[in-house]
């Protein structure tokens, strides 16, 4: 199932995911005469933070409706996937990438792009989900699905890796790790909650679920998360685990 992503609802719901960023940015350490890509820009907000620093970035996104609103942000952003890079060979000093990387499906084209347009020695600064990243969250939607019937809708779970499988991959396409940290981060989410995630982050497979199951689906997924991930005071967090990697080209 192909995740779709809608600018308002990421804003409303998703503000957290550029709102945790700043160690990666820290991690990145961009030079103002470096030229960088974005490699899942989104709607620009974390993109936007990043060149008011100085930073000459150039963000792409496989979502048209993303890159419009990165746009209008006065981000440089451009409608591509990261298995097709639309730039040449060794043109970015560094690649970096926020929360992304766990939705390509092919994990191989992409570190094969990346390290095609990275410049001897670039760069390769990303965090992405990794092992029993939203586990709770997934094995819920999952059991509902089932029960409705529509457990073949859920095609799509995400790639997470261990670090030694991740470490693995890279250096298969020629990169050295430098760093790889698989950490927990548990992540409180906005005033929508629970609903308000599965709206936006799940949102490829709500979209393609029957209109008149749709909201059961989501109010059976939030009752049955409600006793382990809400808190007394109706307060959601999201069983994130992140794993965090500086490679070089």
């Amino acid at each position: 199932m192909t995740q779709k992503w809608d600018p308002q609802d990421y804003e409303r719901n998703g503000a957290f995911v550029h709102g945790l960023a700043d160690g990666l940015v820290k991690s990145l350490a961009a030079d103002f005469v470096e030229i960088i890509l974005d490699l899942g820009c989104g709607n620009g907000q974390l993109t936007q933070k990043m060149v008011a620093t100085g930073a000459n970035i150039i963000g792409i996104d496989a979502s048209p409706e993303m890159v419009e609103a990165a746009c209008a942000r006065g981000v440089k952003a451009q409608v591509a996937t990261a298995d097709h890079i639309p730039f040449p060979d060794r043109h970015f000093d560094a690649v970096f990438s926020n929360a992304v990387l766990h939705w390509i499906n092919d994990q191989d084209a992409m570190l094969a792009e990346v390290k095609r347009v990275l410049r001897k020695g670039g760069r390769f600064v990303a965090e992405m989900g990794g092992l029993g990243n939203v586990a709770a969250i997934r094995v819920a939607l999952a059991a509902v699905l089932a029960r409705h019937g529509c457990s073949d809708l859920d095609t799509h779970e995400g790639y997470f890796p261990t670090p030694e499988g991740y470490s693995m991959k890279l250096s298969s396409h020629g990169f050295k790790v430098e760093e790889m940290e698989l950490y927990p981060r548990p992540t409180v989410l906005p005033e929508s909650g629970m609903e308000g995630w599965l709206q936006t982050f799940r949102r490829g497979v709500l979209d393609a679920l029957p209109e008149e199951i749709r909201q059961t689906v989501i109010d059976e997924t939030v009752a049955l998360l409600e006793p382990v991930l809400c808190d007394e005071n109706g307060e959601w967090t999201a069983d994130y685990v992140r794993l965090r990697f500086i490679a070089r080209a």
